[in-house]
């Protein structure tokens, strides 16, 4: 077991082989739960779920009409393109 500590300024290091083995990175958003037995961190997905309807014309696009297909395409590759 690693252990660690808290700062004056309630900050904590969490190990290095812990951050690797998780592949968390610097600016990564981790949830903070309280357990019955302590702290829970989970990482936060950087894009949640959303549905078409919800977004469809907050973006500019001037062309051809796009079927609901090729935007979610579009969005994945972006996405994906973000993320790396």
């Amino acid at each position: 077991m690693q252990t660690t500590r808290i700062s004056s300024k309630g900050q904590i290091v969490l190990p290095s082989s812990i951050r690797a083995a998780k592949a968390w990175r610097p600016g990564q958003t981790l949830a903070v739960v309280s357990t019955e037995d302590g702290v829970l961190l989970k990482p936060v997905k950087a894009f949640g779920a959303s549905r078409i309807e919800d977004v469809a014309g907050c973006l500019r696009y001037k062309g051809p009409a796009k079927s609901v297909a090729e935007m979610r395409d579009a969005v994945d590759a972006e996405a994906k393109r973000r993320r790396k």
